[in-house]
């Protein structure tokens, strides 16, 4: 019998009939507190699956007996409803063995030689949605139970007015079983005229009518019950979006209770309206908050261009500048894991150590290192965010470079022409301790005329209709027919826009131009 803790473990099951890679994964997977079986071929995985029920497969592809796309077709089969997640492993690197991979079933696809890293990543990725899924199965299973033990009908129909679903009260209230009510239309529960005329009115409703019933609260509305018996009842009813399609669930309860069933009403509905007001004030009050960080005046600075593109409400890329005393030009993009309000929370510490570090003039490293320590305290693990941060001496003779995690900085010289690229040889902060010593920034000598440009992954990886990315060639493209440094912000965002044709991006879009003309102070 397994113990408590072997049961919250999760077991990986590894197809490959490779011995040598076989014992390689077990020994990496152990150190991940992993439970590992094995198998030789996929036939014998597919007989592994039955009898273990892992929780994850890893699968190679090419072996004897049965391939992994087979193998993995079966497994998804023995799985049913149940998540059973595929990464496969192999040395083919076509695009079409990738296709094959994931209309067989498959989860996601690793190139060997394996990157331990990724791997490592993904299986927590992988471990941290499976804890969902059955936390979210289990939440389920209690609202169903609650649900049938309601005392209170639950019915619900799709846009056209057929019954759905419904609870053990319904069949109490009128006496029909759920057999007798799915798939048919729910007037068969109201009297007359109600019966004839409720089509009428969802049709109404659904081109955009006003409500009489739904959405409304509670109504005092009469029933018909199998026997033919008219009783009054309470009923409220609630409008949902699913999967595109409008849905609605009923509350019923008989007249007997509606002192009680309207008391309870009144409080669901205060309560929830407080929830939303709630709602609606932190939200302001996170967009202000997030509004002023970014809003500094560093950002006007004659040397900087740049282009923010939120994917939602609030935006997961953010950029800064900034000059110290000496009028050494600070310069940040960062993009932190995820879109939305939670992907913002986590750059604040970065903007705020950002901004008063290099007012004072610190050194480059320093700065990484303290945003690193600040992330590492603050965010929750999983999380982090890719930083690409420069420093350009006020004289314009040059600039500190430091990237983790973010897309290629490019350096152009005259007209636009590349000069060079400087790619991320470092994690993003937020992962990892990080040793002054460790930080490796590098000095590059600059001209007047030269201009650095920075961007997140959201611009190159923005895909049209089609599915091809923005990529490197139609942004360097487009950087090189612009001759004016200040205007490559904006003909990077024209040559986007009509690359994506009207789809939208997918993903927060950010991008810097600095340039490194010397710096002329006031007065």
């Amino acid at each position: 019998m397994q113990s408590t803790s072997e049961r919250k473990r999760m077991k990986v099951l590894v197809v490959d009939d490779t011995s040598t890679n076989r014992q390689i994964l077990q020994v990496f997977l152990s150190r991940l507190n992993v439970l590992v079986v094995t198998a030789d071929d996929g036939a014998q995985g597919v007989a592994a699956f039955e009898r273990e029920q892992p929780d994850l497969v890893i699968m190679d592809v090419m072996m004897p007996v049965m391939d992994g796309y087979e193998a993995t077709r079966r497994i998804k089969a023995l799985a049913g409803e149940r998540w059973a997640p595929v990464i496969f492993l192999s040395a083919l690197d076509k695009e079409e063995n990738l296709v094959a991979g994931l209309d067989a079933g498959g989860d996601d696809y690793l190139h060997k030689p394996v990157n331990f890293v990724v791997l490592a990543a993904k299986i927590r990725s992988i471990g941290r949605a499976l804890t969902m899924q059955r936390a979210l199965y289990d939440e389920r299973q209690r609202i169903a139970a609650i649900t049938d033990n309601l005392v209170d009908g639950v019915v619900a129909i799709n846009d056209s007015g057929m019954i759905q679903w419904c609870n053990p009260a319904v069949e109490n209230i009128f006496g029909y079983s759920q057999q007798e009510m799915l798939g048919h239309n729910v007037n068969m529960l109201m009297p007359e005229p109600h019966r004839s005329q409720h089509d009428a009115y969802l049709l109404r409703y659904l081109n955009g009518g006003m409500p009489r019933v739904i959405g409304v609260g509670q109504r005092n509305m009469l029933g018909v019950r199998r026997n033919g018996e008219v009783f009054p009842l309470d009923l409220g009813i609630s409008e949902m979006r699913v999967a595109g399609s409008r849905q609605f669930v009923g509350v019923i309860r008989d007249t007997t209770e509606r002192e009680s069933a309207a008391e309870q009403l009144r409080e669901n509905a205060d309560r929830l309206q407080r929830y939303h007001d709630a709602q609606e004030a932190e939200t302001a009050l996170a967009q202000k908050i997030v509004s002023r960080q970014m809003q500094r005046e560093g950002l006007q600075d004659a040397a900087v261009g740049y282009w923010l593109g939120p994917n939602a409400n609030f935006s997961g890329d953010v950029v800064a500048a900034n000059r110290d005393a000496a009028g050494n030009l600070y310069v940040l993009l960062a993009d932190a894991t995820g879109h939305g309000l939670g992907a913002a929370i986590c750059t604040l510490p970065v903007l705020s150590l950002f901004y008063s570090l290099s007012q004072t003039g610190t050194a480059l490293a320093e700065i990484v290192q303290e945003v690193n320590r600040q992330l590492r305290a603050t965010l929750p693990v999983g999380y982090f965010v890719a930083i690409a941060m420069l420093r350009l001496q006020a004289d314009g003779r040059y600039a500190d470079v430091w990237l983790g995690g973010v897309p290629d900085m490019l350096l152009l010289g005259e007209s636009g022409r590349l000069k060079r690229r400087f790619s991320s040889a470092n994690l993003p902060l937020g992962i990892d301790h990080m040793e002054l010593s460790e930080i490796a920034v590098e000095r590059v000598e600059v001209r007047g005329d030269d201009q650095f440009i920075l961007f997140s992954d959201g611009l190159i990886e923005a895909a049209n209709t089609q599915g091809n990315p923005f990529g490197y060639d139609l942004l360097l493209s487009s950087l090189a027919a612009q001759p004016s440094p200040p205007q490559r912000v904006e003909a990077v965002r024209a040559a986007l826009t009509r690359h994506l044709a009207g789809c939208a991006a997918h993903d927060d879009i950010s991008m810097m131009a600095i340039s490194c003309a010397p710096y002329a102070r006031a007065g």
